[in-house]
């Protein structure tokens, strides 16, 4: 399994860039969410736009992103009975989004509805499977969350959910990548938040990781915002990732 990996790894190399997905969640309004993108997109290949930036500005927003040509990856956490969540993703696909997340703990059958939905649409998204997120350590799962296991092997339980149920891809902490990636398809795309360059304030992730050692690790794409969005030059924040990212993928 590990072997296969390996070698899907290496035959789709890409565009430094194309492993970016700008979190714009902290522009405050319309006209600086467009002044960021305009700073960033030499350096971005997807634009990611979650709860916060969503409810303030609606499905218009995605049209700035839409204008610069580059992706659009929609993060909402769908987690919702069956029904719901499969008109939820319908109505997403309309807006011709390329990634669309939904949480793996609504279970097999929300995760089933969600991947089937798109599947028929004209215009068909990746679903993600949201495992565990990065704010939540091994106290909190064990305590808050009561679930008696270790958080690689839980986010480990989940990943393997979410390829039976037929899902793309997932969303995991760098910080599992190398329990998870061996264990799905090599067509199956993690996606990785908490993702800070060296030296970079962690802020509340508990578990980060840098640019070149989650990609090395199985990640194809990285989520990454504030070491961008709250950099007091984004623009060039964004291009030193980039040159990190191809540094470590030559």
């Amino acid at each position: 399994m590990v072997q296969t990996f390996t070698i899907y790894y290496i035959m789709n190399m890409k565009n430094a860039s194309d492993y970016i997905a700008l979190a714009l969640d902290n522009s405050s309004d319309l006209n600086a969410l467009k002044s960021l993108i305009g700073k960033t997109a030499d350096s971005v290949g997807v634009y990611k736009l979650g709860l916060e930036q969503f409810t303030r500005s609606g499905p218009a927003v995605l049209n700035t992103v839409r204008d610069t040509g580059r992706k659009i990856f929609l993060d909402l956490k769908f987690h919702d009975i069956p029904n719901t969540v499969a008109k939820a993703v319908e109505a997403a696909c309309g807006l011709g989004v390329d990634y669309m997340t939904i949480h793996t703990q609504g279970g097999m059958e929300m995760m089933r509805a969600a991947a089937e939905t798109a599947a028929r649409a004209a215009h068909r998204p990746k679903i993600l499977g949201v495992t565990l997120l990065t704010s939540i350590d091994q106290a909190m799962l064990n305590n808050d969350l009561s679930v008696q296991m270790k958080t690689g092997e839980y986010v480990l339980h989940l990943a393997q959910k979410a390829v039976s149920a037929g899902l793309d891809g997932l969303v995991c902490s760098a910080a599992d990548l190398e329990t998870v990636a061996p264990a799905v398809p090599g067509n199956f795309e993690i996606v990785t938040p908490g993702i800070r360059p060296a030296g970079a304030d962690v802020n509340d992730q508990k578990r980060v990781a840098t640019p070149s050692w989650a990609i090395k690790n199985g990640a194809a794409l990285l989520v990454i915002g504030r070491p961008i969005t709250a950099a007091p030059d984004p623009g060039k924040a964004a291009a030193d990732i980039v040159t990190e990212i191809a540094a470590g993928i030559s």
